[in-house]
């Protein structure tokens, strides 16, 4: 008699069940997720309360003792094992602390290109309670010497091949007493001191803990620096605790001992480094080095190595995707895609092309105190928002004026908080859980990212400098860049969404936009960079009915102007400085320029006259 109630209890808890996942069908992983970031909470609370401090280091010679036979890099056909870049720190420890004089508290800055040595000069720091300033391979002159000063380094280390720019600078280094050494056995440079063999002739015992036995979290770890795309780049602090936060990342995202992570990205930067080589030791996992990125080599590369993870940044997959189809695109064993900066429409052609991998998009910044992942793979995300993170790290958007460059204030000077679905500023609080800490000598820039009374007098928030956009079903989309916003007839321009919407075009390869200024005007009018597809011209019908079917008026580019390759950074970031300052002349710019002409329907190839006529204000745009 008890069974039409069983079987209707049990109906019930379908309908439920069901109705929960209509109306939450994100609850289940948002559970797993939270509960993900409580787990790695506790891990690191774990850490921090061990004597001594439990550092990434500890966690290395924690795998060499399991594993030591272990490769932990392979690079350019050669295994080394977790015990042998163990015993090569031993060396680089010994060496240094016997020609460089180090000692615990000191600098040493890495002037290399990527090289397994990388690892071993980083741990032999480690052991001798010592810090790291990663410095651009690219950087050159004033900015390598401003780079290095930052951080009070007193040692630089360089590969062989970049002695020449070490040597254009050595005359000021050594006025200031530092001491150079480049990765070689011979050098004939005065000035300049071989390090391999010394390494050579020093021992691979282990090093006592008592040289670095002052470290703590709160010790400084590894220094990495913004692009500089804009100005001199700057140093951010990572200190032991956060260095902790991100190598966790991995694990976060589900990576095992079993994986195996291909990483091309250059290890002067936080992605490279902190995440993929950290986040490879604390799994325990093997790292497949690259010296640069090469497209065409990539999967050739992961079929051989049995690769499962790859890490991206930037525009490498779309790199990615322009490479020749070959039938053997989906044969591979990666399951899993780590990084930042895809496009959605780069998100779509990847996984079509090569496969369903599972694309971990996140976003976050060197010195930011937040991050957020997209645990989800939602394409095109950045991250969802979670009750938990959000608990433990408050954030919100606040709404901002783009033309002035600066969050809008109501009349008791507190920020505004943005509507649902609208593009804001994201601040997040500065807490003792997420702190900010800040740009090594560079007091006045720390206290620039630092924004007070934001929404009660005397909080204090970080300011991220990207504008992003929150969904009703609490998605999260990166959007723009503060100072790549640009505001045209009194309405923000984000320059992501334009760009979109231009390579959507069958001829356009890849698209760079950007504000420029006309005399007489108020705001910035939008303009394009773009690249055309092999073999393909430029539509100028084409182009005018696409952008007026898909973007307002105001953000439609009115100049557009081609070129052969779109500059970038190291890590593969677009950079707009150089093009914002040549503007829309076709006088002092060789490539084509084209002028929107709503009138015609068309663009028109740019000449002196409608220029003249622009500036002039003669004719109206």
């Amino acid at each position: 008699s008890s069974c039409p109630g069983l079987w209707t209890a049990l109906a019930g808890l379908v309908l439920g069940m069901i109705f929960v996942h209509i109306q939450f069908p994100y609850l289940l992983q948002d559970c797993k997720y939270g509960w993900t970031l409580f787990r790695i909470k506790l891990k690191r609370d774990g850490f921090r309360k061990r004597k001594p401090f439990y550092t990434v280091l500890e966690c290395f010679l924690e795998r060499v003792r399991r594993q030591p036979d272990k490769a932990l890099i392979i690079f350019e056909g050669r295994e080394y094992s977790y015990l042998y870049v163990d015993r090569q720190s031993n060396r680089v420890a010994r060496a240094l602390r016997t020609h460089a004089d180090l000692r615990e508290g000191d600098t040493v800055a890495f002037f290399m290109s990527n090289d397994p040595s990388y690892a071993w000069l980083w741990f032999g720091l480690c052991k001798l309670g010592c810090a790291a300033s990663l410095l651009n391979y690219n950087i050159r002159s004033k900015s390598l010497l401003h780079c290095f000063s930052c951080c009070g380094a007193r040692v630089l280390i360089a590969s062989e091949e970049l002695k020449a720019a070490v040597e254009e600078v050595l005359p000021t280094l050594l006025e200031q007493n530092i001491s150079v050494f480049i990765l070689s056995k011979d050098c004939n440079t005065p000035g300049i001191e071989t390090l391999l063999d010394k390494m050579e002739q020093a021992s691979d015992e282990p090093i006592s803990p008592e040289l670095r036995s002052k470290v703590t979290m709160v010790s400084p770890a590894v220094y990495v620096y913004t692009s500089g795309t804009t100005g001199y780049p700057k140093a951010v602090v990572i200190n032991h605790d956060k260095l902790w936060a991100i190598t966790l990342y991995l694990s976060t995202c589900g990576a095992t001992s079993d994986d195996v992570i291909y990483s091309p990205l250059p290890l002067y930067h936080g992605a490279g480094f902190n995440l993929g080589l950290h986040g490879a030791i604390e799994r325990g996992m093997t790292v497949i080095l690259r010296r640069k990125f090469s497209a065409s080599a990539f999967w050739d590369d992961c079929r051989i190595h049995n690769v499962t993870i790859i890490q991206y940044i930037g525009e490498t997959m779309r790199y990615l995707c322009n490479t020749p189809e070959r039938e053997i695109d989906k044969t591979h064993k990666v399951r899993m895609a780590i990084g930042n900066g895809l496009r959605e429409d780069v998100w779509r052609s990847f996984q079509g092309r090569f496969g369903h991998i599972r694309i971990v998009e996140f976003y976050t910044a060197s010195e930011s105190n937040i991050g957020f992942m997209n645990y989800t793979g939602k394409m095109g995300a950045v991250g969802r928002e979670n009750f938990y993170q959000k608990r433990l790290c408050p954030y919100a958007l606040v709404q901002f004026d783009a033309e002035r460059e600066e969050p809008l204030r109501d009349s008791n000077g507190l920020c505004i908080p943005t509507p649902e679905g609208e593009t804001g500023l994201l601040v997040s609080e500065i807490t003792s859980a997420a702190p900010f800490l800040g740009y090594c000598g560079s007091p006045e820039q720390t206290e620039k990212k630092q924004m007070r009374n934001v929404f009660q007098k005397g909080d204090v928030y970080l300011n991220s400098g990207d504008l992003l956009r929150f969904d009703k079903d609490n998605f999260i989309y990166f959007q723009d860049r503060v100072g790549d916003t640009f505001r045209w007839k009194g309405e923000n321009v984000a320059t992501t969404e334009v760009e979109c919407v231009l390579v959507a075009l069958n001829f356009i390869e890849d698209a760079c936009v950007y504000g420029v200024k006309i005399p007489g005007t108020e705001g910035k009018i939008g303009m394009a960079a773009v690249t055309l597809k092999a073999g393909r011209e430029f539509s100028c019908s084409e182009a005018f009915l696409h952008v007026s079917k898909y973007l307002p008026p105001y953000a439609q580019p009115q100049f557009i102007r081609i070129q052969s390759c779109l500059e970038t950074t190291g890590t593969f970031k677009q950079v707009k400085s150089s093009l914002v300052r040549e503007g829309f002349n076709p006088s002092s710019i060789n490539d084509l320029l084209y002028f929107l002409m709503p009138r015609d329907k068309c663009y028109k190839p740019m000449t002196q006259i409608y220029y003249n006529s622009v500036i002039a204000g003669e004719l109206r745009i």
